[in-house]
């Protein structure tokens, strides 16, 4: 009796009342679970996109970053007027590589700030470089987020947010980690706080542009500088113009900067001397700077133009190097070789074009640079516009060639989906509508279905919208590829909340594949589990069960057990199933689902994650312990390594966590658990608050359950004087400890005060609370038990009777209090020596668990074991066995083979049987039961002599005196110093090798 009820964790546990679907969560392997507070960064974190081995001047600007990033706060880097090129980012990178740790500053994070999901991948860079494993367990948004955790948990960081265009995109990142350092770049001149330091830069003065110039030209050797000032001032002392113009001087050693001028003014058109119509003079020098450098490495290496020109296309920045693999030089021209690759790479980064870094085999590419490459323009032969539009096309090309055999569902190519994202937006990004290829149509359509997968579905619908405009535009509404896109969109809709929008999709999708492929094909089963979904979520449970049921068959008849569509649409089932109360068919479900989910897909497949998450709701809402305590365990993990241990949810875990413990016969545990709870909760709010009270009560029932009533009984007693004192004598709670105390008191046997505390809280509750609430019930049954023990079972089974009449007029035929009073009925009936009175509450009582729980569930099983003893006592052993048989069966499917209650079910069948006559099926299923036993459990074991004694009968009544004699004398033997002289099993063994031993003289005699 646990007179604090059902109740666990807080306010009575966690109650299930829907299903949430969330499919950012993952469930981490242990080994990577550690809260990002606790996690120390690794050496090597820092992660500059390149060192600027040229740079000079600046010093004002440097001693200004020193003084500012003394302390905490921002640093914003600002380029005048929204100048490009000036060196807002190598001004940062050189600050942050000779000086950052001279100020103590580690690790040092370069992020690509330049919208929303550039902070976000820089977020989630960062976390994986806190804890690589998480690369492939954890979403892109989940990644961001641990890095926040980080950020707000740690000090003495930096992050160089570079190239903001809008403050709103990392406003969110300021406010969540005040403990650092920020260094940001940006073109935006008026829109800093007054409270951010805010330097200001320009283009060099003519003495650091000279410097620069000249540091690179000479940097193998004295040269010839003739005119190296006038063409500073002619490129505007810009450091990127500056920068290109000394790599080209350094690889043309006959050229002298007066040359290289000649060469810039030698421009036919003349357009970009201070920049055309609408251009910068930034933009007006590159393109000047641009036409020199690339005729000369045109004449080298005509490939590495067109490779600069599709790498336009991309992000700037990481832009992978074997992109280039897949890039031709024009469409008659095989794919380059590894040579040819190599060449152009070397040839461009030579020229200043590109960054390399060689650590992570990626480009990168100044947007001003990118910019130019994709303007077309007929005057320029490098920029020719049907040359810009076949790099677009190559640029495309290639990223699909990349992604299409990649699976966005497996977690093993999440990295580098990662590293792709930001390109395909950028290549979306700077691609016309119009302008869309097949290959872009596919691309999107699978980075939606990423970018859904890592719970951005946000960004997600503007991508798969654009595939569909096309497949639509292209295709044709009812072609398979537009439905397949509809189906994917629909589900981002869902997602983001657009129910109405999802449902809309759906339907047309099931209309397309119904007339292309008939409704009994999987993409139609698949669109209409879909809709059913949607359906579901938008209140019509029952609706979408009835669907769902139907498309598992018709999914199972098509594809069979292992076909994905089968695995999707079990979760959905079992998901619908909760939704609609029914735990036991979810449980059953899933539970199977797992199992070939980990098979087929892999145990870390996203699909499988899903089906992990629902099975632990269905363990947890059918009550089912045995199965829910691994699963709480596991959650518990995560719960505090990822929130601490003194979150309110890894609080509620862990008392949730003990109380099944404790009802899966583990009151030991519990208590372990349980003692946390209680510290943790006196500690984080007081020993008076209300979840502290329930923590001692839930403690003390613990002790109470294991026997050990010194310990339980004074807990009781203060837990039940804390919440007289602090609630008072009329509330609930209070009523739920003095019940408590009553149960400590009944298991010490001390029978007389447990009925007297017990039927003072009947009385109570029926005051309060009325005579039909639950609670009143449950104190009812107790009452009555209390009279069972005190063998007074003519006062037990009115009461019980009465209990079973007010639970079914109360809560109805499928509550599980009203099957608790039924089994209870009947047990009092049985001890009475009543089965036939038994019998008919057992049946119901297994009618009603099967509906309600399963074949399979504990309740069912303990009622059919019940139902096999009422026959066996009845003398109706024929009756018996079918029921033993279920039982074994229950437990084989659940538990194994080799579970020692498995074992104990095929024991008892086996003596069920011996019972019934039929000896040719008992004996070797008890001799079998009696090896595994001995193997398992060991000699000495209580099953093991129980199932010893249980083959002798065998042997005896199979007329094998030799072999049943030795086996009664081995148990024998163990018993009586292991159980004593007076126990039924010891004296069993007694008088029945005692009639075998007669016998067999007695044969002997007869001979």
């Amino acid at each position: 009796m646990a007179g604090s009820g059902n109740a666990v964790a807080d306010n009575g546990g966690i109650a299930v009342t829907g299903i949430y679907n969330d499919h950012s969560i993952v469930l981490l392997p242990p080994e990577v679970l550690r809260a990002a507070a606790k996690v120390k960064a690794p050496r090597g974190m820092d992660n500059l996109p390149y060192l600027p081995g040229h740079f000079v001047g600046r010093e004002a600007e440097l001693q200004s970053l020193d003084s500012a990033l003394r302390t905490l706060g921002q640093v914003h880097l600002q380029a005048v007027h929204g100048l490009g090129g000036v060196g807002k980012s190598a001004l940062a990178a050189h600050w942050v590589a000779t000086r950052a740790r001279s100020h103590g500053l580690k690790p040092a994070r370069w992020i690509t700030a330049d919208s929303p999901a550039g902070v976000q991948q820089g977020l989630a860079a960062l976390a994986i470089a806190l804890q690589p494993a998480l690369a492939k367990v954890l979403t892109t948004a989940a990644l961001a987020e641990y890095a926040l955790q980080w950020l707000a948990g740690h000090t003495g960081w930096l992050l160089v947010l570079d190239n903001v265009t809008d403050p709103a995109d990392i406003a969110g990142l300021l406010a969540r980690a005040p403990g650092g350092r920020f260094l940001i770049t940006s073109r935006l001149a008026t829109t800093w706080t007054t409270a951010t330091t805010v330097i200001r830069l320009d283009v060099l003065d003519p003495a650091e542009s000279l410097a620069l110039l000249t540091r690179i030209t000479t940097a193998a050797g004295p040269r010839d500088l003739d005119g190296a000032a006038e063409l500073c001032a002619d490129l505007g002392h810009l450091p990127l113009g500056v920068v290109q113009a000394a790599k080209y001087l350094a690889q043309n050693p006959l050229l002298t900067p007066r040359d290289y001028l000649g060469l810039l003014r030698a421009d036919p058109a003349g357009t970009y001397q201070q920049g055309g119509e609408g251009r910068t003079a930034a933009e007006g020098t590159v393109a000047r700077v641009w036409r020199v450098t690339l005729d000369r490495v045109s004449e080298l290496q005509p490939f590495a133009v067109g490779v600069l020109r599709a790498l336009a296309w991309y992000g700037p920045d990481r832009i992978p190097a074997d992109l280039l693999d897949r890039i031709p030089d024009n469409a008659f021209e095989p794919m380059p070789t590894p040579r040819e690759v190599a060449d152009a790479i070397g040839l461009l980064n030579a020229y200043s074009m590109i960054d390399v870094d060689p650590a992570t085999r990626s480009l990168g590419m100044h947007r001003l640079v990118q910019g130019l490459a994709r303007t077309p323009d007929p005057a320029d032969p490098h920029r020719d516009p049907v040359l810009v539009e076949m790099a677009r096309v190559y640029a495309t090309v290639a990223l699909h060639k990349v992604v299409s055999p990649m699976s966005w569902r497996d977690p093993a190519s999440w990295p580098q989906w990662r590293s792709l994202i930001p390109h395909i937006d950028a290549l979306a990004h700077n691609t016309q509508v119009a302008d869309d290829l097949p290959d872009m149509a596919a691309l999107l359509d699978q980075a939606g279905g990423y970018l859904h997968g890592q719970g951005l579905a946000d960004r997600a619908v503007p991508h798969l919208e654009r595939a569909l405009a096309y497949r639509e535009r292209n295709q044709g509404p009812d072609h398979p590829d537009t439905s397949h896109v509809l189906n994917n969109l629909a589900a981002a809709r869902h997602a983001i909340g657009d129910l109405a929008g999802a449902v809309a999709l759906l339907e047309r999708a099931i209309a397309v594949t119904a007339r292309q492929w008939g409704e009994d094909h999987p993409l139609s089963v698949g669109s209409r589990v879909n809709l059913a979904v949607v359906h579901m979520e938008a209140g019509d449970v029952n609706g979408a069960t009835a669907v769902i049921e139907r498309a598992l068959a018709d999914s199972l008849r098509l594809g069979g057990e292992d076909h994905p569509l089968t695995i999707t649409t079990r979760s959905n089932l079992a998901t619908a199933y909760l939704a609609a109360g029914h735990f036991d068919r979810a449980l059953d479900l899933q539970t199977r689902n797992v199992a070939v989910s980990a098979r087929v897909l892999g145990k870390d497949h996203p699909d499988t994650y899903a089906a992990r998450l629902i099975l632990t709701q269905a363990s947890q809402a059918a009550a089912d312990p045995a199965r829910a305590v691994p699963l709480y365990e596991r959650l518990r993990r995560g719960q505090e390594e990822a929130l601490g241990e003194d979150h309110p949810l890894a609080l509620a875990t862990r008392a949730n966590l003990a109380s099944a413990h404790q009802a899966a016969g583990d009151p030991h545990q519990a208590i372990e658990e349980y003692q946390h709870v209680v510290d943790d909760r006196a500690r984080t709010l007081g020993r008076d608050h209300p979840h502290s009270l329930a923590a001692r009560g839930h403690l003390a029932d613990a002790y109470t359950e294991a026997g050990d009533t010194e310990q339980a009984i004074p807990l009781c007693e203060q837990v039940l004087a804390d919440r007289l004192r602090v609630l008072g004598e009329g509330h609930p709670d209070t009523f739920a400890a003095r019940e408590s105390l009553a149960g400590a008191h009944r298991a010490a046997g001390d029978l007389g005060q447990a009925l007297l505390l017990c039927g003072q809280v009947l009385d109570d509750r029926r005051r309060v609370l009325g005579e039909d609430h639950p609670d009143t019930l449950d104190t009812l049954s107790n009452l009555a038990l209390i009279h069972v023990e005190r063998g007074d079972r003519d006062k037990a089974i009115p009461l019980f009777e009465q209990a079973l009449a007010a639970s079914a007029r109360a809560l109805g035929e499928g509550h599980p209090h009203l099957s608790a009073t039924r089994l209870n009925l009947a047990s009092a009936h049985l001890e009475a020596g009543n089965p036939g009175r038994a019998i008919p509450l057992l049946e119901q009582a297994v009618d009603t668990n099967v509906d309600r729980l399963g074949e399979d569930h504990p309740e069912t099983v303990n009622a059919l074991h019940g139902l096999a003893a009422a026959h066996r006592d009845e003398g109706n052993t024929v009756k018996a066995v079918p029921l033993c048989e279920r039982v074994l069966a229950s437990h084989r499917r659940t538990l194994g083979k080799d579970d020692p209650q498995t074992l104990k079910s095929a024991s008892n069948l086996g003596l069920a049987l011996l019972e019934a006559g039929d000896t040719a099926r008992a004996l070797p299923l008890l001799k079998a039961t009696f090896r595994a036993q001995k193997r398992i459990l060991g000699p000495a074991h209580t099953d093991v002599l129980t199932s010893a004694h249980n083959l002798a009968l065998a042997h005896h009544t199979a007329g094998d005196l030799g072999k049943a004699i030795r086996l009664y004398w081995k148990v024998l033997v163990m018993c009586r110093p292991l159980l004593g002289e007076d126990d039924p099993l010891t004296i069993s063994a007694q008088a029945h090798f005692a009639a075998a031993s007669a016998e067999r003289d007695a044969r002997r005699a007869a001979r």
